[in-house]
């Protein structure tokens, strides 16, 4: 049996809902809404960290952040540490990234300089978009030889307190407000990052037509702010926009404008990477490849986007910022198939090693999802699932009905998922939900195994 390519389409800070087969009627994504018709779409995907690097590592390696020893940002994966590319090369396949992995902090940092391999045989590493002499500036330097274009992108915060401590000629640039305004892209549609991305991925794909199988990752930037995008998909909405799910919380009042130019921005990054998307599908198809080829797109975490008055990602991990998309299509997977039960970015590893007929290592605290994907339903005796999220001094447990929140100062709270209310006082719920994270905690330890008595 011939072993199935992996392409993976992986977006960053995208919601779940931030689809338009997801219900979304607003936003346009005609070309992930094709993949989702012809594959497999998990309606209640949750990631295990709601920030970029612990969630990503986590998701690369089937584990939970707390088992990685990443539970925060700024923490650089070990060299050593075991992902999907590890075990995909070793049963021979050729793995490569293209744009964004955030492995290693960026800020801080010469991107001239080589990157880790981690297992990777082509690495095409650009964590932002025109902020850093990356392999996205060398792209477009190729691209406009002696007009020197380069994208005025504001710097990331940390990246200015940086330079300002090494004593950079941009030092002093002022830290960037990603959620004031909407900004065209200034250069032509053709050499946005996305664009970079996608252009890499289709010539990786061709080159690729024949021997061994290949893993490769598209790692978009967007749709995170700040919201640099061609006109073209700015045009595609307008001010009639209404912000999903925006209220008041407490004391806190919903500024619906602002809202709404964020929500604005950030459907046209969407749109603007759908866009590539099926740029990239087209070249899969052309090659002959799609037939054979596992498609997965899916982000390392959500968008607030003004839910709660809150924007960006980060704690306490509700569902804007951990609930993500996960379509899954490619050969033997059921076409036009929803999946509503709970499932989790961990369970990406397992699912895409059983289908590539590589043995899950016992270390992987994922599940395979490959059954559900191929239709088969789960046995009626089979446990609700859960989705569990860990931060820094916190742990929270998704069911399909609360969240329970723990905290390392003994703090809890419970919420209805339904209502989005408070339901701690509710001694019963919140001894359930309890007991049901401590099973949890309990079925995902993995003890190294004894060699001896003792």
């Amino acid at each position: 049996m011939t072993r199935p390519n992996v392409l993976l389409l992986y977006t960053d800070q995208q919601r779940a809902d931030a689809l338009g087969a997801a219900g979304n009627d607003q936003i346009h994504t005609p070309h992930l809404d094709e993949l989702a018709r012809r594959g497999s779409r998990c309606t209640n995907h949750f990631v295990q960290n709601p920030l970029c690097m612990p969630s990503r590592i986590s998701m690369f390696s089937g584990r939970y952040p707390s088992s990685l020893g990443i539970t925060h940002m700024g923490v650089p994966v070990p060299e050593d540490t075991a992902t999907l590319a590890t075990h995909l090369s070793g049963a021979g396949y050729h793995c490569a990234n293209i744009g964004k992995l955030h492995f290693l902090p960026h800020a801080n940092r010469d991107h001239r300089d080589p990157h880790p391999a981690y297992d990777f045989d082509q690495l095409q590493i650009s964590e932002e978009p025109g902020v850093y002499e990356d392999a996205y500036w060398s792209w477009l330097s190729e691209r406009s030889t002696g007009l020197g274009l380069r994208p005025s992108t504001p710097l990331p915060p940390a990246r200015a307190i940086w330079n300002e401590l090494m004593g950079s000629a941009s030092a002093g640039t002022e830290p960037r407000d990603d959620y004031a305004q909407i900004t065209p892209f200034e250069l032509d549609d053709d050499l946005t990052h996305s664009a970079f991305v996608a252009d890499q991925t289709i010539e990786y794909l061709s080159a690729r037509r024949t021997g061994t199988p290949f893993f490769c990752v598209a790692g978009f930037f967007s749709p995170h702010a700040p919201y640099i995008v061609p006109q073209r998909f700015i045009d595609l909405y307008d001010c009639t926009l209404q912000p999903p799910e925006a209220r008041s919380c407490g004391d806190t009042t919903v500024d619906l404008d602002r809202c709404r130019t964020a929500t604005h921005g950030y459907y046209a990054a969407v749109s603007e990477v759908d866009h590539h998307v099926g740029r990239i599908l087209t070249a899969l198809d052309a090659n002959g490849q799609r037939d054979d080829t596992i498609v997965v797109f899916t982000s390392d975490h959500g968008e607030w986007l003004g839910n709660q008055g809150r924007y960006a990602k980060g704690y306490p991990g509700d569902d804007p910022v951990t609930r993500v998309p996960f379509v899954v299509a490619g050969p033997r997977i059921e076409n036009e198939h929803t999946i509503d039960h709970i499932t989790e970015a961990v369970d990406l590893v397992p699912t895409i090693l059983q289908a590539c007929t590589v043995p899950v290592p016992d270390a992987v605290q994922g599940r395979s999802l490959l059954d559900t994907l191929r239709g088969t339903p789960p046995a009626s005796t089979s446990p609700e699932r859960n989705a569990l999220t860990e931060g820094a001094g916190w742990k929270s447990l998704r069911t399909s009905s609360h969240r329970l929140l723990v905290h390392d100062d003994g703090t809890v709270l419970a919420t209805s998922v339904a209502t989005g209310h408070d339901v701690s006082h509710d001694e019963s719920v919140v001894a359930g939900l309890t007991a049901e994270l401590l099973t949890k905690l309990l079925a995902i330890e993995r003890p190294l195994p004894r060699i001896f008595p003792y």
